[in-house]
């Protein structure tokens, strides 16, 4: 059975999402992750050929959460997106790989020529 969410905080001032899972972990995910890896299309494209890398995002924030069922949670950030549906697989994923996750994006950003 996948860890489960137990509960999950808006970190405002830290600019991050908190989850405690049913297993005893916690993590503490940056809400600029959470938003340029969103899963949404808008962001993934309909495959590798069409990800967009999102930059300029260095201070967006987490201003809602609404649950989606019992296996999902569409984040709302202060810059307008909110069409990612964000599963607790996701969730945790992101909470168990951010930093290896952040460093790939912030080295496809400066190959790119971009910045936070």
């Amino acid at each position: 059975m996948s860890p489960w969410p137990v509960e999950i905080r808006l970190r405002r001032a830290e600019r991050a999402l908190e989850i405690d899972w049913d297993d005893g972990r916690k993590d503490v995910i940056p809400a600029e992750l959470l938003r340029v890896e969103s899963p949404s299309a808008e962001v993934q494209g309909h495959g590798p050929a069409t990800r967009k890398l999102v930059a300029g995002k260095k201070n967006v924030t987490v201003t809602g959460a609404e649950p989606i069922g019992n296996y999902a949670v569409r984040l709302i950030f202060d810059d307008g997106h909110d069409s990612g549906l964000f599963t607790w697989e996701t969730l945790r994923r992101f909470g168990e790989t951010k930093a290896e996750m952040f460093t790939a994006y912030l080295e496809a950003l400066h190959g790119a020529g971009l910045s936070r």
